[in-house]
């Protein structure tokens, strides 16, 4: 198993189209017991959005793990450009309800990673929440308790905790599963223009709507990868119906 992560050695003009491109190699990944990853081999391409797509227990959830750093590779080679730690956005669920913090606070978590959890932040840390908050469109509801908002919202909060993190790359578990329309269309359009902006965003979901609105997919099936490229040449009738085949 080899792990590089490269920093750019060019000005930060220069390695703006360069930076936080992920190369995988025979990739092997899971856990004691369970391997859930079986060799997979690709490339996510830097300033753009990446669906991971498949059906549950396919290996999206822990390709997204292996990437954020989470879970380690137990064979091959994982190849991450960049000059920053990705930024990780877990699922709804796994983030309690019952959390007494408020809107402002979740996204100051997203600061921890510079600060720690027990140092006060920093007048630049304040302002990196506050442009986060109001990128998501929820400066409004900073004060509000994370529990009351709608899924919605509360997905939005949670985008914005990542954003705060200030990363090149932003890794997230299934942005838009559960949401309204309205909701859906509004992160999506996000993350569109965060991509814009410089980052690399890299999703997975089970919303065949948000993956084709990606530049590129990868079609994960029994862990292994089953497809790759475009969302119109990937997401095909033939192409969805073979990975949701029972096995």
């Amino acid at each position: 198993m080899k792990i590089m992560f490269n920093k750019p050695r060019s000005s930060p003009a220069e390695s703006r189209d360069r930076t936080t491109r992920i190369h995988l190699t025979e990739l092997c990944a899971g856990y004691p017991g369970r391997p859930v990853l079986h060799e997979l081999s690709a490339s996510i391409p830097a300033l753009a959005t990446t669906a991971l797509v498949g059906p549950n227990g396919s290996g999206k959830s822990t390709l997204l793990g292996v990437l954020a750093g989470v879970i380690d590779p137990t064979s091959g080679d994982l190849r991450h450009e960049s000059d920053q730690p990705p930024a990780f956005v877990p699922q709804r669920g796994a983030v309690g309800d019952a959390l007494p913090l408020t809107v402002r606070q979740t996204v100051e978590m997203g600061r921890w990673g510079d600060r720690g959890p027990w140092r006060r932040l920093t007048r630049r840390d304040h302002a990196k929440v506050d442009t986060a908050l109001d990128r998501l469109g929820i400066g409004n509801l900073a004060t509000r308790q994370l529990g009351e908002l709608s899924g919605g919202q509360r997905q939005r909060a949670l985008i914005a905790q990542g954003l705060a993190q200030a990363s090149d790359l932003l890794l997230l578990d299934e942005p838009t599963t559960g949401l309204d329309p309205e909701a859906r269309d509004r992160i999506t359009a996000v993350l569109a223009e965060l991509v814009t902006d410089g980052v690399t965003v890299v999703h997975a979901t089970h919303d065949l709507g948000a993956a084709r609105s990606a530049d590129t997919c990868l079609l994960l099936r029994d862990g292994r990868l089953a497809a790759r490229g475009r969302p119109e040449d990937v997401l095909t009738t033939s192409a969805l119906a073979k990975a949701w085949q029972p096995t």
